[in-house]
Formats: structure tokens, sequence, C-alpha cells
């Protein structure tokens, strides 16, 4: 699991206990990728990772904030930290979390609380027990639990995509999606370059332009944020999107 970071002092801890209980029975690895936060993040992550990384059964929340791992013979949950020195873009987060990973399995969650790692299930059978899927996008719009936001947002979304499938030959409902899990064999295969928000175009354009994987799409929950609860991207980023598209396919 590779979580780029930046400002989240109020969801982390949260999201990374919710994380150490998805996909009971299998060996997961953290890769914590804090891009500069300026906001107390950083502090906590120092507080909590004194030594760097850390194992257990289950990572749970105590009174105060902080992480608690638990300890007993069975499959574990390591949480390895990795610091930019200044803030770079989910992008330069997300190339330098794929470069650390050991995985089989790599999947990408937000810092927030916006997607629910219970849905990786349908994801990871997809790939490791049916073994029919190299690429697993996640998509929220096929009728599960989402929270109703920005219109604009649900626009540039659906136009996105659109113009990636005209450009690329697919039928995916939501390349911005952030949940995008695939195989190491395919991980091995990305150049990643973007620094910013442009690497979900990029990862995709790169998977499309492969050959010979094997893409499927499932439904799963978004709890979308606001921008007064702390949500980043903007339309700037949509525009930048559109040029991604075309720029990373001729």
């Amino acid at each position: 699991m590779i979580i780029p970071v930046f400002n989240e002092i109020a969801t982390l801890a949260k999201v990374l206990s919710v994380v150490s209980e998805a996909l009971p029975g299998v060996e997961k690895e953290v890769i914590l990728v804090d891009d500069g936060s300026v906001d107390g993040t950083r502090e906590w992550l120092r507080r909590n990772f004194p030594e760097g990384p850390r194992s257990g059964l289950a990572v749970m929340v105590d009174a105060g904030g902080n992480l608690e791992f638990s300890t007993g013979p069975g499959h574990c949950t390591t949480v390895r930290p990795h610091y930019h020195e200044r803030n770079s873009g989910k992008g330069a987060a997300v190339r330098n979390g794929l470069a650390l990973a050991t995985g089989e399995v790599i999947v990408i969650q937000d810092a927030d609380l916006e997607y629910d790692p219970a849905d990786w299930t349908a994801m990871y059978d997809l790939i490791a027990r049916r073994k029919v899927a190299d690429v697993v996008y996640g998509s929220r719009f096929y009728g599960w639990p989402h929270r109703s936001l920005y219109f604009h947002h649900y626009m540039a979304n659906r136009f996105i995509s659109l113009m990636f499938n005209l450009l690329y030959n697919q039928t995916l409902t939501d390349i911005e999606c952030c949940y995008k899990m695939f195989t190491r064999e395919v991980k091995e295969r990305l150049r990643l370059t973007c620094d910013d928000f442009g690497c979900e175009v990029q990862l995709s354009a790169q998977i499309a332009r492969a050959g010979g994987l094997r893409i499927y799409e499932v439904g799963i929950s978004y709890y979308g944020r606001t921008y007064e609860e702390g949500k980043k991207i903007n339309w700037r980023d949509g525009m930048k999107a559109l040029w991604y598209l075309v720029r990373f396919r001729f």
C-alpha cells in the first residue's frame, strides 16, 4: 500500500488503523511518504516512528491519537515512513513509494478518509486469487455509497475519463480514482515522471499503452470531502489532466 501524505494530521492515524484491518490473512507493507507536511503530520510521524518501520498484527489508535501495534503470531502489517524534505507533489510521492514497495500486489491509498480499504477485497480477488486481472481500477460511479458533492467535479471526472477512453481505446469510467491496484510486474513497467496530480493520467496512459495487460474495474464507496474539510485538487488540475491526456498519448 502506497500512501502519499501532505497535511493530513486529522485523518492519518485512522487511515493506518483501517488499512491494517483490510485484507485479513494477507501480509501487508505500507509505504507512507510524507510530502513535506507543515501541519504537524511530520512531527506526529517522527513521534510514532522514532526508529523507522514498525510492525504488528493490527494498528490501533490510543486516546492520545498515537499508534499502538499489537503483537503475536500471524500475518502482520509493516508501516515504513519516508520523508520528502520539501513538498514535491502527489506524483513525486507515488513515484518514490513505488520505488520502495516490495509487495507482489500494489495499491495506492490517499491519507484521508474519502476511500474505504474494505473495497480492496474485490480488487485483490481478481488479481491474486482468481488471477484474471493485472490491473484493477476502482470506480466511484457504479452505484455504491458515495457522497453528493460538486457537480463540476463530477462532470470533469466523467469528461476526463471519456477523453481517455477515446484516446487510449479503453472503457474505464473513473481514471482519476485513487484506487488503482496492480501486480509487481506492472509496477516494474511504469516510468512515472509527473510530480503533480497528473500522475493519475500518466499511470493510466502507461498501463493502457503497455499492451496485453488485463484491466478490470470494480465499484467502490466514496466518502468525499469539501474544500473546507481538506480537499486539495482544483480546476487547474483538471485542465492539466486534459493536457496530459494528449501529451502521454502522442
